[in-house]
């Protein structure tokens, strides 16, 4: 099995990580969208060798985003995705020399949206956006890098 095609279990997982992806995520995906990215960053189990982590860094006309986050299911739960995380926050901070990462989190996205604000991140703006046929609200999120 390639590694990142056991990440996202659903259609609607792979759409929190990435609209521009298609359903079942595979490895080609994943390296076709980091062509544009900063940073990007795999965790590796040093146990397993497996990868159970990943994300990267994107930038547009509003700033820089963490982009693409996505944590291998049996490892939910168990602080993986902090530790991912703040390793991109402190790539963002001390590589990029940024003073500020923003992230987008869809409404439908609970679990996601405690998470991020659990640490730090602010919702500061929301926006209505269309998915095929699905309309979404983002909510955008920000924290400053200190």
């Amino acid at each position: 099995m390639k590694p990142f095609a056991r990440f996202r279990k659903s259609e609607e997982e792979l759409l929190f990580m990435s609209p521009r992806f298609v359903y079942p995520l595979t490895s080609n995906q994943i390296i076709g969208l980091a062509k544009d990215r900063f940073e990007p960053t795999v965790i590796i189990d040093r146990q397993t060798e497996k990868v159970v982590e990943y994300a990267n860094i994107y930038k547009d006309k509003d700033g820089f985003w963490l982009g693409n986050v996505v944590v291998a299911p049996e490892y939910r739960g168990q602080g993986a995705s902090q530790y991912l995380i703040q390793v991109m926050m402190d790539k963002a901070k001390n590589l990029l020399k940024l003073e500020q990462l923003k992230l987008v989190c869809h409404n439908t996205n609970s679990r996601g949206l405690a998470f991020y604000s659990k640490l730090g991140f602010k919702p500061y703006d929301l926006k209505s956006v269309f998915i095929g046929q699905t309309k979404l609200i983002t909510i955008l999120m920000s924290k400053e890098l200190h």
